[in-house]
């Protein structure tokens, strides 16, 4: 039963990176829910229970139903607290649901950004509401429709726009301390861009505004939190990072220094030359095994 369990999570895993959408009650999987906690897709729940939120630098205690938006750029956690809860949730694409040239930029919605309302209580009768439409989703899900990716698109822009017509809540508290909550929240974005896996894929944050503006957040905000906590300024964390995974790249890949800097982050490999041999005191080709 156990290697079933596990074969059933990888088909998810697998149908999800090729459909780019995948909606599923929570109810009916349980078990496996807790393990679909994925951080590269946007995600709409409608749950009932009772839990805790930690969305950026806030938290959200949930009791009764209330529709949450995850954006995969702001980490998040749940913490599920009551033995009952039960749902539906629609992970997508940012590609998925950005193939319709109408779609708004997932990152400017007031749904979805980190200063935005993610967290909406839900009535019984908006409940119901939303309950037929993604019965409706997981239905049309396994339906052989051709156009069945237009179809969840609208769906998914149904709820959005139903959701946008509702009052945010209100039970949102500070974290008790901002500054603890707004590092852990930087540390968690700076390990996200590591590894690098491909270099033609470079590293997109690489500057504290970068992040500071990622984050919806001012830049000095963000360097009095790092520091007050960690003791470091956000750079140093930055360049920490950066020669730790420039090292990994020398010694375990046959990429060349070109394409090693291009994939830091840097426009030309002198620039990255410099900057490395500024850190560390040697030339990247002396890392070379």
């Amino acid at each position: 039963m156990k290697n079933q369990a596990i074969r059933s999570v990888s088909d998810f895993n697998n149908e999800l990176k090729l459909k780019g959408f995948n909606v599923f009650q929570i109810e009916a999987d349980g078990n496996a829910v807790r393990m679909y906690s994925r951080k590269d897709f946007y995600k709409i729940c409608l749950t009932t229970g009772k839990s805790i939120i930690h969305y950026a630098d806030r938290s959200f205690e949930a009791e009764g139903t209330v529709l949450f938006f995850g954006n995969p750029h702001i980490p998040y956690s749940w913490e599920t607290l009551s033995t009952i809860y039960v749902g539906y949730t629609c992970l997508f694409s940012e590609g998925f649901f950005g193939a319709s040239d109408r779609s708004e930029s997932l990152q400017h919605s007031p749904l979805f950004k980190i200063g935005g309302t993610p967290i909406l209580k839900i009535t019984e009768g908006q409940r119901e509401f939303l309950n037929t439409i993604f019965r409706k989703m997981i239905e049309e899900q396994k339906a052989d429709y051709a156009y069945k990716d237009d179809l969840m698109r609208n769906y998914i822009n149904l709820i959005i726009h139903e959701a946008l017509k509702l009052q945010p809540s209100e039970n949102y508290d500070q974290h008790k301390n901002a500054s603890s909550r707004i590092t852990s929240v930087f540390m968690e974005l700076l390990e996200r861009q590591f590894p690098i896996e491909s270099p033609d894929q470079p590293l997109q944050l690489k500057t504290a505004q970068d992040y500071a503006s990622h984050l919806s957040i001012h830049v000095n905000y963000l360097n009095r939190a790092v520091k007050e906590v960690t003791g470091k300024p956000t750079t140093a964390h930055i360049t920490e990072r950066i020669i730790s995974e420039a090292k990994a790249l020398l010694q375990h890949t046959d990429w060349s220094i070109a394409e090693i800097a291009y994939s830091l982050g840097f426009e030309y490999p002198t620039y990255f030359n410099n900057y490395f041999k500024r850190i560390t005191g040697n030339t990247p080709t002396s890392f070379r095994p």
